[in-house]
């Protein structure tokens, strides 16, 4: 027992022995071979910081070039290829370059393992040695691109995430269409804006789904068909590819000052069908009906489906309107009963302020489950006619300079991307059959969206929408960043492969042959341009719909003297027995903008030997000899809101800007404008007379 006891101690000691030594010698060993993995680390780090600033420099350099040829356009006033479509053209080719002439080794460090899972997780930890690394998924590779991936760091360096276009570079264009609206042509125009946006889009959606469910079936008919694709992946189809986004015409437009009833008319509807489509195509991809096949027809799932593109868009409005009220109102009254200096005493700050609160509505309204397009536009729209008149002047100048630079920045830089993923994307799918079936399904549910309805509008409208005006509008009906942002959006299976492939060379073909053709089709269509000079009068009382009539009276009385430092104060449009609430919800600098005519939404009727200023009902006068009553005016007729509205409806193109005030001179058909010195001298012989 002894004997063991002493065997047993001596082969312990002899083992911690060895156990010591082999601790001593493989210590050195394991911390040089992590010291030479966290070296490894490092160089490969560097290597992709290095890569991924190459790549930035890449666009950079596409955005400056395209910058410089878009000058010596302007220069050689060259408009048969806009901005947008040389982004395009300049992002293919450097697309070519990186596809097929840049070569980047393989890494035989990369491995490849095969593991039999039934769904592909977000996020993978692989153990190597005991130590664990984490691997995201960065999308389905095709399984003859396997062997080849390793030659594809380049292309897939290039490829973005498609949130960033929904959550950095879509927002700024967005509300940049809002904020810059013409509001005037905008609303004598919105009951036809309405039916083109909401009721064509949706016809125009089915028309092309079902359109491009009868080529699926024809495919498949023909076994060229390579995966499946249900009415509800048509439908899909049909929306995003419903989205119009005319940039090129309207630019063109607005260069040869084209009839502004037309540009409203167009920019009005891409506008707010981007929106629609948006939120239509997220309501098709939200219908689900009961059981096993979840492509079936089910009458309680479409209107389901109807209901939630219906609270989804309400709510989006609602929340980007809201968002737009409380940054009028903090804009307005911040300080008023403190100690504290206004916010607009430090233009940098508003101005930061003013830009965070408009861009973090698109994310909220992301974040609550609503669609940031429809709440970001109505921001834009709110701010303008609110926050705006309460900004600064310095901070005008540059809240509309930042938004217009972030759009052009934004929107061509899109635009070079669409070029550059024709060639860099690794999962592009084109069926002949599906690409002209799309091409006929665009044009025809564009025909259907523009005819018919214009047909129904001019019913009820004096003022009819032309036939060349429609034939106008069914060629500017081009597919841009939006479409683009709605088809990358998801590309994981077969289906939506097929529809991006055949939406960028349907954007490609809208934006180059329909863009580059606008001043030829113009002159074809004998639209004329009216010119910086010259003014077309013309009647447009009809527009003025009761709902309108109803809106603006309760938006120049009440909303905008509460919202604003504009309009009339409170105590002279609403009843006496309301005067401490009148004087409490009225700013002190609305009874200085009242001496000073700063009303942006106030009419100036000259009548001879008076000038009467309209706020709704109160009727502020001054005579030849510059006495200022109220009331009725001396010597001049009082006029009310409804007329005022009418005055401004009809004259609404003969206006003049003197600071913020505008002036309306009603003409007849026979006379020409008078330029404003003229009529100062022609006021002052009649007053002397």
């Amino acid at each position: 027992m002894i004997v063991s006891m002493n065997a047993a101690v001596s082969i312990w000691r002899r083992l911690s022995l060895f156990v010591l030594v082999s601790s001593l010698c493989s210590c050195p060993c394991r911390a040089e071979d992590s010291a030479m993995e966290n070296i490894v680390t490092e160089k490969k780090a560097e290597e992709s910081h290095r890569q991924d600033s190459a790549d930035l420099l890449v666009f950079i350099l596409l955005l400056t070039l395209t910058i410089l040829t878009i000058w010596l356009f302007k220069h050689r006033r060259f408009r048969f290829l806009h901005e947008t479509g040389l982004a395009m053209i300049y992002g293919l080719l450097v697309g070519v370059v990186l596809r097929y002439a840049i070569h980047v080794p393989s890494d035989m460090n990369n491995v490849t393992l095969s593991c039999n899972v039934n769904a592909s997780p977000a996020t993978l930890l692989v153990n190597v040695s005991g130590k664990f690394y984490e691997y995201t998924l960065k999308g389905e590779i095709s399984a003859n691109d396997v062997d080849d991936i390793q030659d594809n760091e380049m292309l897939r360096k290039v490829t973005f995430d498609p949130e960033v276009f929904f959550n950095i570079l879509l927002p700024p264009i967005i509300f940049h269409a809002g904020y810059s609206l013409k509001q005037r042509h905008f609303f004598r125009n919105l009951g036809s804006i309405l039916a083109y946006a909401f009721v064509g889009t949706v016809v125009s959606c089915f028309i092309i789904g079902l359109f491009m469910y009868g080529c699926v079936m024809l495919m498949k008919q023909i076994g060229h068909m390579g995966g499946d694709f249900f009415f509800t992946d048509c439908l899909f189809f049909g929306a995003i590819v419903s989205a119009t986004d005319p940039v090129t015409v309207l630019a063109i437009f607005n260069e040869l000052q084209v009839d502004a009833d037309l540009y409203a008319l167009l920019f009005g509807e891409s506008v707010l069908n981007d929106a629609v489509a948006v939120v239509l195509s997220s309501s098709i991809v939200a219908y689900q009906p009961e059981g096993d096949n979840t492509h079936t027809f089910e009458a309680m799932a479409m209107l389901k489906s109807f209901g939630i593109f219906l609270g989804v868009f309400s709510g989006s409005f609602a929340l980007g309107v809201a968002t737009g009220v409380v940054t009028a109102i903090f804009s307005l009254t911040p300080f008023h009963v403190t100690k504290f200096t206004k916010l607009r005493d430090f233009p940098l700050l508003e101005t930061a302020l003013f830009f965070l609160m408009s861009w973090s509505t698109f994310l909220l309204a992301e974040a609550c489950g609503f669609t940031g397009v429809v709440a970001v536009l109505f921001c834009g729209m709110t701010q303008a006619h609110y926050t705006f008149n309460n900004l600064s002047p310095e901070s005008q100048d540059r809240t509309k300079q930042l938004f217009e630079l972030l759009n052009f920045l934004a929107e061509n830089f899109i635009f070079s991307y669409m070029g550059l993923t024709l060639f860099t994307f690794h999962n592009h799918v084109f069926n002949p059959i599906f690409i002209v079936g799309a091409f006929l399904a665009v044009f025809l549910g564009r025909a259907v969206n523009i005819y018919p309805l214009s047909f129904l509008l001019n019913l009820g409208r004096r003022n009819k929408i032309s036939s060349n005006f429609q034939h106008m509008m069914m060629f500017a009906g081009l597919r841009g960043a939006m479409t683009f942002a709605l088809s990358i959006r998801d590309t994981a299976t077969y289906a939506r492969q097929m529809m991006f492939s055949t939406t960028l060379l349907v954007v490609f073909f809208t934006v180059w042959i329909c863009g580059g053709g606008t001043t030829q089709m113009l002159s074809c269509q004998k639209i004329r341009s009216i010119g910086p000079d010259g003014v077309e009068r013309r009647s447009t009382k009809h527009e003025s719909a009761w709902f309108f009539r109803i809106w603006y009276n309760f938006d120049h009385n009440y909303l905008k003297p509460i919202l604003t430092h504009s309009g009339p104060p409170l105590n002279a449009t609403l009843p006496a027995c309301c005067g401490p609430l009148a004087r409490c919800l009225t700013s002190p600098q609305a009874y200085e903008n009242e001496e000073q005519l700063k009303d942006s939404d106030s009419d100036l009727i000259l009548n001879d030997g008076d000038i009467t200023l309209s706020y709704g009902d109160v009727t502020v006068s001054t005579d030849a000899a510059g006495a200022h009553t109220s009331g009725t005016p001396v010597g001049g007729v009082a006029v009310n809101s409804d007329e005022a509205l009418d005055r401004e409806l009809a004259f609404g193109d003969h206006e003049l800007v003197i600071r913020g005030t505008r002036l309306v001179l009603p003409m007849d058909d026979s006379e020409p404008p008078l330029p404003l010195d003229s009529h100062r001298h022609r006021h002052k012989n009649e007053t002397m007379s």
